[in-house]
């Protein structure tokens, strides 16, 4: 029987949290065909991160093309919705099924939602095809994850993180451009149509070189290749998630926080959730177990990247408005300035393992999550207007503070189960970052809106009639600022900039959260799984 170096994690320990007959922990990682099947993963990888970004600087010519603009949001928030109500679900379906059909069916699906897209015929059609995308990218981005856990022993999994992480930062920088220029000089439609060769080469690699472990033995209790679907479960997870995310990403937008619409979706998604709890607790093989909660090391690095989800907002989503409309940067400018943070994470995180060797898993993502959160200190001193080195500094720095951070955790939650776990743990930590990111767009974006209007109608008298009400407002004001005085466009930079400075101090406040969860819940040593090819201990022994 696996078993672990800690007993408080333990499978041996946890009676039947732990798989019967966990399988061997082995797989391409010593059959020379390891090379093929990375090239596989960075591809599919690509396929969701390129997606994230490249259809941002397209939607003035896919509105102008389709009409919709009051819902076009709807093209990244339903993408991200599928995307997140699907991790857990795939995640135990790899676990149950075998991350082989788990992946080809990501990838499938993406591809038919891509080609979908580029075929839409009105923004509903396109809205309901970027829906058909995440189903297929939820599946991508969980599965690819534990797919290079398996092939890799700990000691070498900073090596393929930080590849993935590089294919994360190269899809930051080239995708806005590369949509750009497609949207430009081609047609939006080819924003999708790119997609098709990318994922047919990786179908095709997975499907030539992944040969996986022969499975052990069924783990759902029932007859051996008869495996058990929580398929009630499933779909509960799905309806509570669904609604959750609804809110919080209409919540304050299409319409008041306080209003109808918001309070039926808050209650809808608790009752879910309650109703989620009580059928996963009947379940033979809940989607998402008992024991991603009640095991310490898991459920810390949920709560720590959940709050690191909620810190990103800030960087990601207010820096840009920050360096146009505090910085009279251009758009490509504005961009780099984000994206040095996107320079510095693979780096930081691929040599991350020279750290953790000496400090331990935990105390080296504790170095990380306390330097971010001096870091995002920082940000409100900055002087007024200050040059775009500045912020890019603190980006720089932020970029290398989170790689000590976020890799050694989910390179240690991997490390302390077995293979028949590994999907559904590394899909619990994946899920809890997107909704980290989901409320943190609510919580901050609600910030920054009370910041601005408490500015705003703090203003002088003699420039208070004619000011733009909200954030986006004052942007586009501050773009076209010939229609304003000196005085008002100054006050009016001023004022983004006390805004953008608030949502720094709460990502602050974010990473503080994370050090607490790992303080408090984090075991001072991560097990590691027997099978996780490595007879030691974490190490450093710390």
């Amino acid at each position: 029987m696996s078993r672990t170096t800690r007993g408080s994690d333990s499978p041996t320990d946890r009676g039947t949290d732990g798989p019967r007959t966990p399988a061997p922990d082995t797989g391409d990682a010593r059959t020379g065909r390891r090379g093929p099947v990375v090239a596989a993963l960075m591809l599919g990888m690509a396929l969701a991160a390129l997606d994230s970004t490249i259809i941002a600087t397209a939607v003035p010519q896919i509105v102008g093309d389709l009409g919709g603009f009051a819902v076009f949001s709807w093209l990244f928030s339903g993408y991200l919705l599928a995307v997140t109500v699907t991790l857990p679900v795939y995640g135990k379906l790899s676990d149950t099924f075998g991350r082989k059909p788990i992946l080809i069916t990501g990838i499938v699906l993406f591809l038919a939602g891509s080609l979908a897209c580029a075929a839409a015929w009105n923004m509903a059609s396109l809205i309901a095809f970027r829906v058909l995308q995440g189903l297929g990218g939820g599946a991508l981005q969980g599965t690819v994850q534990t797919i290079a856990a398996d092939l890799y022993p700990m000691k070498e999994r900073p090596k393929i993180q930080a590849k993935l992480s590089g294919v994360w930062a190269t899809s930051a920088v080239a995708g806005p451009a590369l949509g750009g220029l497609l949207a430009a000089y081609a047609d939006w439609r080819w924003i999708f149509l790119v997609n098709l060769p990318v994922g047919a080469v990786a179908l095709w690699l997975i499907g030539r070189h992944f040969t996986e472990p022969r499975r052990a033995a069924d783990r759902s209790g029932g007859p051996a290749g008869r495996p058990r679907v929580d398929w009630p479960g499933a779909l509960a997870i799905f309806a509570c998630g669904g609604l959750l995310l609804t809110a919080l990403v209409q919540g304050g937008v299409a319409w008041a926080w306080l209003s109808t619409p918001s309070l039926l979706l808050f209650a809808g998604s608790a009752l879910c959730a309650a109703a989620t709890v009580l059928i996963e607790r009947r379940a033979a093989e809940p989607i998402i177990p008992g024991w991603v909660w009640r095991r310490r090391t898991i459920s810390a690095v949920n709560l720590a990247l959940g709050a690191l989800g909620l810190l990103m907002v800030a960087p990601t989503v207010f820096l840009p408005t920050y360096a146009q409309s505090v910085l009279g940067l251009g758009p490509i400018a504005a961009g780099f300035v984000l994206s040095v943070m996107t320079l510095s994470w693979p780096v930081s995180a691929a040599l991350s393992s020279h750290v953790y060797n000496r400090l331990g898993i935990r105390n080296c993502a504790l170095l990380g999550i306390g330097a971010a959160g001096l870091i995002l200190l920082a940000f409100p001193l900055l002087p007024y207007p200050g040059a775009a080195w500045q912020p890019a500094l603190i980006m720089l720095a932020l970029g290398a503070a989170l790689g000590l951070f976020q890799l050694p955790l989910i390179i240690g939650v991997q490390s302390s189960v077995g293979y028949a776990e590994r999907g559904t743990a590394t899909a619990s930590i994946l899920f809890c970052r997107q909704v980290g990111q989901s409320v943190g767009a609510a919580l901050f974006g609600a910030v920054a809106n009370t910041t601005l209007k408490d500015r705003l109608a703090d203003a002088p008298a003699d420039i208070r009639p004619g000011l733009p009400g909200d954030l986006d407002a004052v942007s586009h004001a501050l773009e076209h600022a010939g229609t304003l005085t000196a005085h008002a466009t100054d006050y009016l930079r001023r004022a983004v900039a006390t805004t953008v400075g608030h949502v720094y101090l709460g990502a602050a406040t974010a990473a503080a959260l994370a050090v607490l969860a790992l303080l408090l819940l984090a075991p001072r040593r991560f097990p590691v799984h027997a099978d996780a090819r490595t007879a030691e201990a974490e190490p450093g022994g710390k």
